[in-house]
């Protein structure tokens, strides 16, 4: 019985340990900021058509010319950055959640995607990458006609 009640007080020191830290990370100056300032990876979404595979990554308040989207070995890779804007001094913020610097995601393309033809579009913040798919990947169907056979 005492073994538990000791673990017991072990668990309690840990969630209390835990909280203390969390404490301190919101409400010391420099220590968020400089976590805000790590590198970062902005979410994608990614859904095939019967034609093509989308890709569309989040990437708000970037500027168009901060994103290079390239293929190299059947590697997609986005490669960016958000830069922090110094409109508002650092010593103003209350609290900064969103990360800033550079960012680079890659994805694997399937030898189905016709490299030549991939389309990319920025809008509102949104990168959308369409990458057609090869003709011969594509599904084909065949209308077979049926006869009636006279005997």
């Amino acid at each position: 019985m005492n073994s538990i009640l000791r673990r017991d007080g072990f668990r309690n020191l840990s969630t209390w340990q835990e909280q203390v830290n969390r404490l301190l990370e919101n409400s010391l100056p420099g220590r968020s900021d400089s976590a805000a300032l790590t590198t970062w990876a902005p979410a994608v979404d990614i859904y095939e058509t019967e034609n093509e595979l989308v890709l569309k990554a989040d990437l708000p308040d970037i500027n168009e010319k901060d994103l290079d989207v390239r293929i190299e070995n059947n590697m997609l890779t986005i490669h960016g950055e958000r830069k922090f804007e110094h409109e508002v001094k650092e010593d103003n913020y209350l609290r900064m959640e969103r990360t800033y610097g550079s960012f680079s995601r890659s994805f694997s393309l399937p030898n189905t995607v016709n490299t030549e033809a991939i389309k990319a579009e920025y809008k509102n913040g949104v990168l959308t990458v369409e990458l057609p798919k090869r003709a011969e990947s594509k599904p084909k169907q065949v209308k077979i006609n049926v006869t009636n056979s006279k005997n």
